[in-house]
């Protein structure tokens, strides 16, 4: 089965307490269960950015915001968009891009 990268955009709003962040974490250990066998790399969060143009140009941030990634395995790009619908990551307010990677070494 292919694999598909599942990145977290957009500015989801953090847990405002202790008790709300376990909560949080909760339901994505949740979610992540009931993806199973699916899950190829639960994947990160991730912090700060540089952008490398072709020039050679480091600058500090990023286009767009992609506040962390996790991996898994569907049999297509609507599967793995399908299951990408009960992510926590959209309840917070943010969206979920969803990419096939491919096979190439």
């Amino acid at each position: 089965m292919p694999n598909y990268l599942l990145t977290y955009v957009g500015d989801a709003v953090p847990p405002a307490s202790e008790e709300e962040g376990q909560a949080v974490m909760a339901a994505w250990i949740a979610w992540f269960e009931t993806l199973g066998g699916a899950v190829v790399d639960p994947g990160n969060p991730t912090s700060m950015a540089k952008t490398v143009a072709t020039n050679g140009k480091v600058t500090d941030g990023a286009a767009g915001r992609v506040g962390g990634y996790s991996v898994i395995s569907a049999s297509d790009l609507d599967a793995a968009a399908e299951a990408a619908k009960s992510c926590p990551h959209l309840s917070a307010g943010g969206d979920i891009e969803v990419y096939e990677t491919m096979q190439v070494m």
